[in-house]
């Protein structure tokens, strides 16, 4: 089976999951830190490089503060739980988003998982944490205009590549699938320069109920894709599609 490279994943129905039953919804994001456990190692067994999760949105600090103070101590529990295994099974973590508005704690969490993982090289965990695709761009847009004015590069020379380059994904492939549960369809933006080409997958299970079925379903729906990026694939030219 063709299997992809890079993996993103949009992890989406934890309030669901909970309301469904009688919960809380802070019940629905612990139960989904069990879920992001399942799909590193899911990952790794099934041979992707790199997984690429939507862990916490630039738009989420919007939400009630107490869901936002769980989410916060979820993502402590995780890296304080987790880190030590992580780097025993060899795997990189690293973190992409906005880290000026994080708080010094939150700051150094990610920093020690960075800096402990960083020679690692089986797999690599990318987290988006207080992320979001348009601020992606500007950040990388910004970077770009105040090389150009202290002369360091020519605004001629800017161009896809460029852009690419001062994305937080600088040296990271653009992801091959893009999985979202819960059945919506939208990219919420996540991603939207990385995923322009990238296949879509949306499944209708809830977050905390997707498992290593569920991954091996999306895995399956993608490698009977045909990716052309732009272009025609040869047995369609040959077929006159």
């Amino acid at each position: 089976m063709n299997t992809p490279q890079h993996v993103a994943i949009i992890m989406d129905g934890n309030g669901r999951w909970a309301q469904q039953r009688g919960q809380a919804r802070t019940s629905g994001h612990r139960k989904g830190v069990e879920a992001v456990r399942q799909a590193v190692k899911s990952a790794g067994e099934l041979g992707i490089k790199y997984l690429t999760l939507f862990a916490f949105s630039s738009e989420n600090w919007r939400r009630p503060q107490n869901e936002v103070n769980d989410l916060m101590n979820l993502l402590k529990i995780f890296v304080r739980r987790d880190l030590a295994e992580l780097h025993r099974e060899n795997v990189r973590v690293r973190v992409i988003g906005d880290r000026k508005s994080l708080k010094s704690d939150i700051l150094s969490l990610l920093t020690e998982a960075e800096e402990l993982t960083r020679e690692n090289r089986a797999q690599e965990l990318i987290i988006a944490f207080n992320y979001g695709g348009r601020d992606d761009i500007t950040r990388a847009a910004r970077l770009l205009a105040i090389q150009a004015a202290r002369g360091e590069i020519d605004p001629s020379s800017i161009n896809e590549d460029a852009l690419s380059r001062a994305l937080d994904t600088s040296d990271v492939p653009d992801p091959d699938l893009v999985i979202r549960t819960s059945g919506e369809q939208r990219i919420s933006n996540f991603l939207i320069w990385q995923a322009a080409y990238a296949e879509f997958v949306f499944l209708p299970c809830l977050w905390p109920d997707f498992g290593r079925a569920d991954f091996e379903e999306a895995l399956r729906q993608y490698a009977g894709r045909k990716r052309r990026f732009g272009a025609v694939a040869e047995q369609d030219l040959a077929l006159g599609s």
